[in-house]
């Protein structure tokens, strides 16, 4: 996490809204800062928002203690203020890119989200299995009638006594399913488009769908089972690939190598890891011994997950499965059944709020608006526009939004303001950049319904700060944030870097601190393993290599990088471990680090005693004890300036044992 990303974490915690928040009527005064009151609701707000769920703390200790953090924070704020750092472009723009992205989640029907996400889980709680057959759907072009009748009448056929697995094989566009007769295996909730999950998870077992519409064409959809959830599953596998150039001989191989190291496995002599490190062609699964991520249904094939899901206890294996990627053996790690609703509610929400069905959600809030603002659109006029532009300027990119400036009736209006034919013209280019693809008809009928919700979204984006505190609060967290690190980083941050003469004069008065422990001058080669640091003792002795980079290159070989690597400077002697023979002008014996690889050190100097660091060589410790030092005389400055009132009464009320 960036220093910038943790402070504005931080802030969030403390912030509160400034001019956009609205004071609540008979809110008791808890304190003051440089006469500027805070209620008692805002501090309460804050505190208990700032506890990360836990059980507030009312003890008096605990309420002071937050009081003075909370007090030094309003402190910032208002400097920041004084000092006008939100109108800083940066700033603004920053701030105007999160409204943006905030308001998002504002500007739908939560009933109806919070709907469809129970929907999903509730849909979750069942494994579907399910065949179809599709027709595609000519891309960038509205006439899908053929396509239409073309599904229809394979929807009469099956009705007439024609075989489902038969059509798909012989027609469905989705050629990996229609060879398995339509079969597209089990699924579960918010793995295929919203329409197509719908309508399978409405139809019952046996049962076959009319026409379904989605993205992709036309589906007939067939419920063919179903099941309580499996949940997910973690394992980890042994895969021996079947090299299908060799044929029926390279699937023998394959078969007799996994049925031996099944073998293996079944005497127990041998670790299923050790297995996995020598013997798995899987290159992706092989560096982590095996494991595989975490999955569900309809994410592996049937296959394996079916032998997966089989086994019943953490450390099961599974006998050897045949996959079109070769044969497997399977070890369960662990099976996690579905979680509470209340546990995935928020990774459901963000799946939802990614997922084409939020459009239903989004869609009712716009309808809400359009009767809030008193929406009226003139459909004539759209017409009108549309039959005037030619479609061939929509299609060589010459079309200029000035071109129509002379049309000027009213397409849409609404709380007073109109939008009329040329303000569409125009942001028809600045849209599309004077070139469309598709029928120009529905292109611009889609264009136009874009353009409606942009006006109704902006409107209402606007009103939310007036009519949701949770956004208002939200927005003024994040703008405080983003104003006091850019105070904090001017005050104390990038002042203990810069002001060299301050961080100076702070190094001579506590320079005492500053010392090397004994400590030994010159080079720390690690070598990757006991072959190279003995190509660094032999490169040590050889008296025509008079540098460190000359030593580690001949060590390192021809073509090699980076086995062996070295550090030149001075370090303190505790570095090593204890007994290592220190002794200026040799190297001494390496030694065997716990990750492997092994260290050599080649001794310069010896330097028994304590010894003073420089600034330079102190420079990392001295910036951060000087960025505290200015810190604390920053909040000094600025609890002189704005000294702290508080209502005891206010406080003592709130305290509760």
């Amino acid at each position: 996490m960036t220093r910038k990303l943790l402070f504005l974490v931080s802030c969030c915690l403390f912030s509160s809204g400034f001019i956009l928040a609205q004071k609540k009527a008979a809110d008791p005064v808890l304190f003051t800062y440089g006469g500027k009151p805070v209620g008692k609701a805002e501090f309460l707000r804050m505190y208990t928002k700032n506890i990360n769920n836990q059980k507030p703390d009312y003890s008096e200790a605990a309420l002071r203690e937050y009081l003075t953090l909370y007090s030094r924070f309003k402190m910032k704020v208002s400097e920041a203020e004084s000092k006008q750092m939100d109108t800083l472009s940066g700033i603004q723009s920053e701030l105007g890119t999160y409204k943006k992205q905030l308001a998002k989640t504002y500007l739908t029907d939560k009933e109806v989200t919070d709907n469809l996400v129970k929907e999903a889980y509730n849909r979750m709680k069942k494994d579907i299995r399910v065949s179809h057959i599709l027709i595609n759907t000519p891309r960038n072009s509205d006439d899908t009638m053929a396509a239409y009748r073309k599904i229809d009448s394979l929807y009469k056929a099956i009705q007439s006594g024609a075989d489902f697995s038969n059509i798909a094989k012989a027609v469905s566009d989705d050629k990996p399913s229609g060879a398995l007769g339509g079969d597209l295996g089990f699924m579960t909730a918010l793995q295929y488009v919203y329409p197509f999950e719908s309508e399978a998870y409405n139809l019952a077992i046996g049962s076959i769908s009319k026409p379904v519409r989605t993205i992709f064409g036309y589906h007939i959809i067939k419920k063919t089972e179903e099941r309580p959830a499996r949940g997910e599953i973690q394992v980890s596998q042994i895969m021996v690939g079947v090299q299908k150039s060799q044929g029926e001989e390279g699937a023998k191989a394959a078969k007799t190598k996994i049925d031996s190291l099944y073998s293996v496995l079944k005497k127990g002599n041998v670790k299923f890891e050790t297995i996995v490190e020598k013997y798995s062609d899987d290159k992706f699964s092989k560096n982590a011994q095996g494991a595989l991520p975490t999955f569900g249904v309809g994410q592996m094939v049937p296959t394996f997950e079916d032998a997966a899901f089989a086994l019943k206890n953490p450390g099961d294996i599974s006998a050897p499965i045949l996959t079109e990627f070769g044969y497997h053996i399977i070890k369960l790690t662990k099976k996690t059944p579905l979680r509470p609703f209340d546990s995935v509610k928020t990774d459901i929400t963000k799946r939802v709020e990614k997922d084409g069905r939020i459009d239903i959600a989004r869609q009712l809030y716009t309808n809400k608006i359009k009767v809030k603002v008193g929406y009226k659109e003139y459909p004539d006029a759209l017409t009108e526009l549309i039959n005037a532009i030619p479609d061939s300027s929509l299609r060589n990119g010459g079309f200029q939004g000035s071109n129509f400036k002379q049309y000027r009736k009213n397409l849409f209006e609404m709380s007073g303001t109109v939008f009329n034919q040329a303000d569409f013209a125009n942001y028809i280019e600045t849209y599309t950049h004077g070139r469309i693809y598709g029928q120009k008809e529905s292109t611009l009928r889609s264009l136009f319904k874009n353009y409606t919700d942009k006006a109704l979204y902006d409107y209402q984006e606007n009103q939310l700060i007036d009519e949701n505190e949770e956004y208002r609060n939200l927005l003024t967290e994040y703008r405080d944030g983003i104003m006091l690190f850019e105070l904090t980083d001017k005050s104390v941050w990038s002042r203990a870097s810069s002001d060299t003469i301050g961080l100076d004069a702070y190094y001579q008065q506590h320079k005492s601190k500053y010392m090397w422990q004994p400590a030994i001058k010159g080079q720390i080669y690690r070598a990757q393993d006991e072959e190279y640091i003995k190509r660094v003792v032999k490169a040590l002795n050889n008296p025509e290599l008079k540098t460190p980079e000359e030593v580690a290159k001949d060590a390192n070989g021809d073509g090699a990088q980076n086995k062996v690597v070295f550090e030149t400077g001075k370090f303190e002697k505790t570095r090593f471990p204890a007994g290592t023979k220190l002794i200026a002008g040799k190297y001494s014996p390496y030694y065997k680090n716990e990750d492997g690889s092994y260290t050599l050190v080649n001794v310069v100097e010896v330097y028994d005693q304590p010894t003073q660091k420089t600034l330079s060589e102190a420079r990392g410790y001295v910036i951060s004890e000087y960025q505290e030092y200015l810190e604390k005389q920053w909040i000094s400055d600025l609890e002189a300036k704005y000294p702290v009132t508080i209502n005891e009464a206010t406080l003592k009320a709130m305290v509760k044992k």
